[in-house]
């Protein structure tokens, strides 16, 4: 797998076993961050959560384009050995937790995020409780598989990709 884009652009990086992680295709890498681009603008000093990191891809993508506040949550403890792995590889400082999304969630309620891209397992079922437990931010991304009841969210946009969505929120409160 590698970054598609920005300073680290064809930079290879290691993947977890496919059983147990759903890698984000390169092909809607480029599209998130497309169309982020579209929304926020530059990202040149922006902070991005990326929770139920994986590979840590997301967040690495983020850093090559030039987010520079960047935090990756991943629960198994041998996927977050890659993504700590992964970010050494490129150098990319970066607040790295190895926990539950949900109880780091609760320590990152007082932070404000430009970008939050959310990617738990699809059939988890906690769209909602982790949708209800994020800090502020500007724009949320979703990646899911089947409907998620965004209340308390404006739909910016929405894209299929082959049975996978990508929804794009803001915050009506914030």
């Amino acid at each position: 797998m590698n970054i598609t884009g920005g300073k680290f652009n064809g930079r290879a990086l290691k993947v977890p076993d496919s059983s147990i992680t759903r890698p984000t295709l390169s092909k809607v890498r480029m599209s998130i961050f497309n169309v982020l681009y579209s929304l926020i603008g530059d990202f040149e000093g922006k902070s991005f959560l990326d929770l139920f990191a994986g590979s840590g891809i997301m967040g690495l993508e983020a850093a090559s384009r030039g987010f520079t506040d960047i935090v990756a949550i991943e629960k198994n403890r041998t996927v977050f050995g890659i993504v700590k792995s992964n970010y050494k590889l490129l150098n990319v400082d970066a607040d790295l937790y190895c926990s539950d999304a949900l109880k780091v969630l609760d320590k990152l309620r007082e932070r404000y995020f430009d970008v939050i891209y959310i990617d738990p397992p699809y059939l988890s079922g906690i769209y909602e409780e982790v949708l209800s437990s994020l800090p502020k931010f500007e724009i949320a991304v979703v990646e899911h598989s089947k409907p998620v009841d965004f209340s308390g969210f404006e739909i910016v946009q929405s894209k299929n990709y082959g049975g996978k969505m990508l929804t794009y929120v803001h915050n009506k409160t914030a």
